[in-house]
């Protein structure tokens, strides 16, 4: 009988670990994006422009070619609306969460597409991005930015 009850309460536990350890949550500011991806990087450019203001951030986080760009326009509010196209007073931004086909660890070349969603001058907005990024150095940059999305 103890040993009955001893095997019920060690499966009892084993199950209890299994059950919350699948239940995590990310509390990072890119969502459920894993840092070292290219859609971190797109989530995390986007994010020092918008949310955080901060260009140094967003000049780390691009190639040689955006980092001209974005130093051209000197704030991150002249980058919000020209280098972005969008403006915004708030703004959530998420990676797209399609079906990737390939593994990334082995790519050159990423393309993710961001979805913007927030307010300006007390309008809701919605809008997308699609964010060009390469690997340098091992790290993913951010080298263009465009609206088309075919």
């Amino acid at each position: 009988m103890r040993v009955m009850m001893f095997q019920f309460l060690t499966l009892c536990t084993v199950t209890l670990l299994l059950l919350t350890g699948c239940n995590k949550k990310t509390d990072n500011e890119t969502g459920e994006a894993s840092e070292g991806t290219p859609e971190y990087a797109a989530v995390a450019f986007a994010q020092a422009l918008y949310n955080d203001s901060d260009m140094d951030e967003a000049l780390a986080l691009s190639t040689d070619r955006m980092r001209r760009i974005l130093s051209s326009y000197h704030t991150t509010r002249n980058a919000q609306r020209h280098v972005m196209n969008l403006k915004y007073d708030k703004v959530e931004i998420k990676p797209d969460g399609g079906n990737r086909i390939g593994r990334m660890q082995f790519a050159e070349k990423a393309t993710i597409t961001l979805f913007f969603s927030g307010s300006y001058n007390d309008e809701r907005v919605e809008d997308l991005r699609n964010i060009h990024l390469l690997r340098q150095g091992g790290q993913w940059k951010i080298d263009r930015v465009s609206n088309d999305y075919m």
